[in-house]
């Protein structure tokens, strides 16, 4: 496990396992942790990704600021950890993901080159947009040292409303009734934990000023979630030791795909189609273009020293 305190430190040791041929071990950058620099009159923000989301968000709300992103375990979540896996929580029908908010990143190749793609205003076509490759590459196509983003002011009220009902039919009819409403949530979810009470539950989620938040609840309970909620379906399920499947599908075919699952603990992103559960088979590997990412792997990587593209 290499563990730089600095970004020369970092090259060089990519340098030398380029010029050796040799595999480059886990990097941990948690020593790489300054906010470099935050103008929360541009609500803009250029970090270190070794510093955890919790931590530059206890920063950002002294502003009244935040990065609109919630992946499970924050305190230590790393942005290296959200960028590398394109991590997102159940905000993200709401904000979307990370790369709806970043501006631009620093990042050291193979060889101990240093690139930089996007920059630090929200108003940038300059260039390629690199930095898109890097989402989700989990560390294949080098290592992330820098990232800029851009923030959002804290909501003055959030709430969160549920609806209970007896059957995964009866909760995809509401579901299709609130993605035909006016409602706005943030968190469109759906939940069942319990194999031995499998009753599902779709929560929504509101934030904005209080005015906003209120009309919405009122339009809510019209639609049946008279139900006070909270989050904590999400802090269970994550805090399970124990790895937890992920399939995607289209929004619509949320709840069909749950039905066949059979009888496992869920949390889905109702609004998003992407389920998260425990039990049950995994899923299907997906078809990825191997062409296409050979030909990036090797652009960017071409001695493969970093690890290869997950499958």
């Amino acid at each position: 496990m290499h563990q730089p305190t600095n970004v020369q430190q970092l090259t060089a040791w990519l340098a030398g396992a380029q010029a050796r041929g040799e595999k480059m071990s886990p990097v941990d950058l948690r020593a790489l942790s300054r906010v470099i620099e935050y103008t929360p009159e541009d609500m803009t923000v250029t970090v270190e990704a070794g510093i955890t989301l919790a931590g530059l968000q206890a920063q950002l709300a002294q502003r009244g600021q935040w990065l609109p992103m919630d992946p499970p375990n924050p305190q230590n979540t790393t942005i290296s950890d959200i960028l590398n896996a394109n991590l997102s929580g159940p905000r993200r029908f709401g904000y979307g993901t990370i790369r709806d908010h970043l501006l631009g990143i620093k990042v050291a190749l193979a060889g101990g080159r240093v690139i930089k793609s996007g920059g630090k205003v929200v108003k940038n076509v300059a260039g390629y947009d690199l930095q898109k490759l890097f989402i989700g590459s989990r560390g294949s196509l080098g290592v992330i040292v820098e990232a800029t983003f851009k923030l959002r002011p804290l909501p003055e009220v959030e709430q969160f409303v549920q609806a209970r009902r007896e059957s995964l039919d009866q909760a995809s009819k509401l579901i299709e009734t609130v993605m035909a409403s006016e409602l706005t949530p943030v968190v469109f979810d759906l939940h069942k934990l319990s194999t031995l009470n499998p009753q599902p539950a779709t929560i929504l989620g509101f934030a904005g000023t209080r005015e906003e938040v209120e009309w919405q609840l009122v339009k809510a309970r019209e639609l049946g979630f008279g139900e006070p909620a909270t989050l904590d379906y999400e802090k269970s399920f994550w805090a399970e030791p124990s790895p937890a499947n992920r399939l995607s599908v289209l929004p619509s075919r949320t709840v069909e795909a749950i039905r066949g699952l059979g009888k496992v603990a869920v949390v889905a992103r109702a609004g998003n189609g992407v389920i998260c559960y425990r039990g049950g088979t995994p899923p299907p590997m997906a078809e990825l273009p191997t062409k296409l990412l050979a030909r990036i792997k090797d652009a960017y990587d071409p001695k493969h020293i970093f690890p290869d593209f997950p499958t």
